[in-house]
């Protein structure tokens, strides 16, 4: 991880994950991408935590699998987001919100040495859930 990147928030990779499979269809190392295009580069997901959340997402019933070839001609797992998915991901995201506002309140009132770095991630997360509004 470089100077620039920040580990994602401890609760906040299902989310992340729900919300780049909303938008298209991706495989695994997709998500990853996709987070960090999305992101700036900003967010670090490990490859070690993103496959065993794609796997229990899909058992939950959140995310669907098919088997595809990637773009360099390999066989890849691609996912997409289920009915169920889409409304757990609104709940998320309404969730999130929440916390964001409050924090950003807190961050303001009480928290002003710390406000940067929350303030970056805050920004971060938001232009991600930003990106099914357009």
């Amino acid at each position: 991880m470089d100077s620039h990147s920040t580990d994602i928030l401890p609760g906040t990779l299902d989310l992340l994950i729900l919300k780049a499979v909303s938008l298209k269809r991706l495989h695994g190392y997709g998500v990853l991408l996709h987070i960090q295009q999305i992101s700036q580069r900003v967010l670090n997901v490990p490859q070690g935590s993103l496959y065993p959340a794609l796997n229990r997402l899909e058992h939950q019933g959140l995310i669907a699998s098919t088997w595809g070839e990637s773009e360099n001609k390999r066989r890849a797992k691609y996912y997409t987001l289920t009915v169920a998915g889409r409304r757990r991901l609104k709940q998320e995201t309404a969730g999130w919100e929440r916390l964001v506002s409050g924090m950003t309140a807190i961050g303001r009132r009480h928290l002003k040495t710390e406000t940067e770095n929350w303030q970056q991630m805050v920004d971060v997360l938001s232009r991600v859930l930003d990106q099914s509004t357009r």
